[in-house]
């Protein structure tokens, strides 16, 4: 069933500052510096509400989405910040030519949370960004690997059975469709499972690419108990296990999140 937070815009973005506050801002600054100097790019903003914590620190933040009413919820929930001009909140594409002028090397730090396993052509589109990044900065990502239990968003689901049966959506595509319209979701839902069943990512795959740019991984964090668990699901974060993180196809059956920063 749909959660509360899918619904309830005030929700989500006190979830969104809490987990930034705890997870994602602590794993940044352990190997950058956070402080008023510091520029900040979030690529998929949603509410805005993993830029508070940074924008507390002092931070100049930009804050980006495709979501046009989203933005505006950013907008009103970080008013303060706009108002003084410390933070940016925009409804663009990153490829737009305007911003790509704008923002070249312009960022310290570049953060995704919950946002590559969105995005297609993510090879391309980690390049991309580090075209924003200025040297010395790091990019953080955080996401779901694909073969996790809920991998497939499926938890957005509007039927009970449908949004807490784990692994389902790993079927194929033909298939995994067929099983949601059999559980009786709506045409829209299945919709948008499928387009991230289209752009779905694993950890071989994301350390791939980065080996392919020529990027370096700074650090990296797996979960066996991703940090918004607690709202999801009432379970503690937990770390996975140091020795799963090595063995290949398994790790991402039972890593439910994982935290990296990847540098130039």
């Amino acid at each position: 069933m749909a959660l509360i937070q899918h619904k309830n815009v005030q929700v989500r973005f006190d979830q969104q500052v809490e987990n930034s506050t705890n997870y994602v801002l602590p794993f940044i600054a352990d190997t950058h510096v956070i402080n008023a100097a510091t520029t900040v790019l979030e690529v998929g903003c949603a509410e805005g509400g993993v830029l508070m914590p940074f924008l507390q620190k002092g931070c100049h933040c930009v804050g980006v989405d495709l979501a046009e009413e989203r933005v505006n919820y950013a907008k009103e929930f970080l008013k303060e910040f706009t108002d003084k001009g410390q933070v940016e909140l925009l409804c663009q594409n990153i490829y737009d030519e305007a911003f790509v002028s704008k923002y070249t090397a312009a960022f310290d730090i570049i953060m995704l949370k919950d946002v590559i396993e969105h995005v297609p052509e993510q090879e391309k589109f980690i390049q991309h960004l580090s075209l924003l990044l200025r040297p010395g900065g790091q990019i953080f990502f955080g996401f779901p690997p694909w073969y996790m239990p809920f991998g497939g968003h499926q938890q957005i689901c509007e039927g009970k059975l449908a949004s807490k049966l784990p692994y389902y959506h790993i079927l194929p595509r033909g298939l995994y469709a067929s099983v949601l319209k059999l559980m009786g979701e709506s045409a829209a839902t299945i919709e948008g499972l499928m387009e991230v069943w289209d752009t779905s990512i694993t950890i071989g795959q994301f350390e791939r690419y980065i080996k392919n740019l020529g990027l370096k991984v700074v650090k990296k964090q797996h979960y066996l108990i991703n940090p918004i668990y607690k709202y999801k699901f009432g379970l503690e974060p937990r770390k996975q296990w140091g020795f799963i993180g090595y063995i290949p196809y398994l790790r991402n059956f039972v890593t439910t999140c994982v935290y990296y920063t990847v540098g130039n």
